[in-house]
């Protein structure tokens, strides 16, 4: 660790012991928590949570007990909601009860069933005289299952991590919140004897899993209306950004955008009806935590921040349009200037929510700087772009620009790679039967994800290109990503440099002339792929 980030590290701890910390945490924006528990670890943060409302506790568990994986729903996180059980209970079991009564149900539920079968007692009982013996208890466990009674209820261990926190946690509800307690317990019940139907409808989600299922749904919900994009949303809209349009043609309105923005407009409507003004100090407080979180390095996932924040950090891609056309909105049409801002927090949010680059997650950073590049693009390659009015953006929204940017990478990068591979594979000659079979493994899988319009599946069956030329692997690699960009092996291919590379160094495709750089590789690439 630098001597930099020991200071940080030191100067939040600082703050955070303060007395005045339960004062403060709940001016907190969730994303400001959650960077504080990413830097200082779910278990350093047990006051923050014992501190926060329970508003905060909903987003909070929102963002943090899911994991994104590129191109999928977001998946919930079974052994970090055990790490928050024992958190909890470290504090206190009664403020830990009375944490978790206040939660959303349908989450604890979730977690917890993850965690426990629940009985009731009868289940293991003869229900008249002359009935069958009922089974023993022993007889339903195998091994040496961990299994207790707590109010009434019968609560054996799916799995033993969290399990003394949560049974302490559950005695103390049963005492405090007797009533949520039992909402607990039934819910884990239900879920507890699920098994799929024996009449052919094998695809029916089970008891457990639509449980989780309706959870996502909802907490997509929630995040949508505190401007997040969700997934499914995400994903639809870059679909749809892909296809191939003609700039000046009129252009709709996006539902999904269009339902974005009102959702994020009635949140803030709701949210500025119950504003209060914080105190001099907790402001003071909070500025802090902020700063010392930005100089850790920390970054939130974007969510309405504007443009400038991510103008702020070096960008990886060129943004000459954009620059110009920004500026003259800020300095001429406020409205404008902000309407603009909030679009490129949207962008940044769908490729966060629904795409990937380098076959991962993007980075809060790298999705700001992407969105920012590809409109930037889009404006390139509007007609005229050196005819663009300074003014233009006063007008035309980014969204509208980002999809002409987002359909020329698609068209001009991605599917014209996969094509320009396809032809030229079969001439690659001088090759031995096992990496002739590879190639020939290669253009069947370029050919079927050509045609169902998802190139970038193709990339994990292009490693066979790294037998011939690392550098030019790594650049159709950059070029067959679901979000492409220009490796800096490639800028090397094409300049006729030799010396050293990173495999990971890139940037995001942002002008016409980068897409000609990619054209001129693709040509170069066979006399590449052949060289001895």
């Amino acid at each position: 660790m630098s001597k930099h980030t020991n200071g940080v590290e030191d100067r939040l701890a600082r703050l955070l012991n303060a007395p005045g910390l339960a004062r403060v945490v709940p001016h907190l924006a969730p994303e400001t928590l959650h960077q504080l528990i990413r830097y200082r670890g779910l278990d350093a943060c047990g006051e923050i949570l014992t501190s926060a409302t329970t508003a905060q506790l909903t987003s909070l568990l929102d963002l943090d007990l899911w994991r994104r994986a590129p191109g999928a729903d977001d998946r919930f996180d079974v052994r970090r909601f055990g790490d928050w059980l024992e958190v909890l209970v470290e504090a206190g079991e009664s403020v830990a009860a009375r944490t978790v009564a206040a939660l959303d149900q349908r989450v604890m539920i979730a977690g917890l069933s993850r965690y426990l079968r629940v009985f009731d007692p009868g289940t293991f009982e003869p229900t008249a005289a002359g009935d069958d013996e009922a089974p023993d208890r022993r007889e339903m466990m195998s091994g040496d299952v961990l299994e207790c009674e707590v109010g009434g209820y019968v609560v054996r261990a799916r799995r033993t991590d969290a399990w003394d926190a949560i049974v302490a946690l559950l005695v103390t509800l049963d005492a405090e919140y007797n009533d949520d307690f039992h909402t607990l317990m039934r819910g884990c019940r239900q879920l507890s004897n699920s098994t799929p139907e024996i009449d052919g409808l094998d695809e029916l989600l089970n008891a457990p899993e639509q449980h989780l299922h309706d959870t996502a749904i909802e907490r997509e919900e929630r995040r949508s209306r505190r401007g997040y994009v969700t997934a499914t949303d995400a994903r639809a809209f870059l679909h749809m950004a892909r296809q191939a349009r003609d700039a000046r043609e009129p252009i709709a309105h996006n539902p999904i955008v269009t339902s974005y923005f009102r959702d994020v407009d009635d949140e803030g409507e709701e949210a500025a009806s119950v504003v209060t003004r914080e105190p001099d100090e907790v402001s003071t407080s909070i500025a802090a935590i902020v700063e010392l979180l930005n100089e850790a390095g920390v970054q939130p996932e974007p969510r309405r921040a504007l443009l400038e924040a991510a103008d702020e950090r070096p960008a990886k891609g060129e943004r000459s349009h954009l620059t110009r056309l920004m500026a003259f909105a800020l300095e001429h049409d406020e409205t404008a200037y902000l309407a603009r801002g909030r679009e490129v927090a949207f962008l940044a949010n769908a490729l966060l929510a629904g795409c990937s680059v380098q076959s991962r997650s993007f980075t809060p950073e790298e999705a700001s700087d992407a969105a920012a590049c590809i409109c930037n693009l889009g404006l390139d390659c509007w007609p005229e772009p050196a005819g663009l009015p300074d003014a233009f953006l006063v007008d035309h929204d980014l969204v509208a620009a980002f999809e002409v940017g987002w359909s020329v990478l698609y068209r001009d990068v991605s599917r014209f790679a996969a094509d320009r591979l396809i032809a030229m594979l079969p001439d690659l000659h001088d090759v031995d039967a096992g990496t002739r079979r590879e190639l020939h493994a290669l253009e069947r899988t370029l050919v079927k994800q050509r045609e169902a319009g998802t190139p970038w599946r193709a990339r994990d069956a292009a490693d066979v290109l790294a037998t011939f030329d690392t550098t030019a692997w790594i650049s159709v690699l950059g070029l067959l990503d679901e979000c492409p960009i220009l490796p800096t092996a490639l800028t090397a291919i094409v300049e006729g440099r030799t010396t050293p590379v990173s495999p990971t160094a890139f940037e995001f495709i942002s002008t016409r002339a980068q897409i000609g750089n990619v054209r001129l590789f693709l040509r170069m690439l066979p006399a590449v792929l052949s060289r001895p």
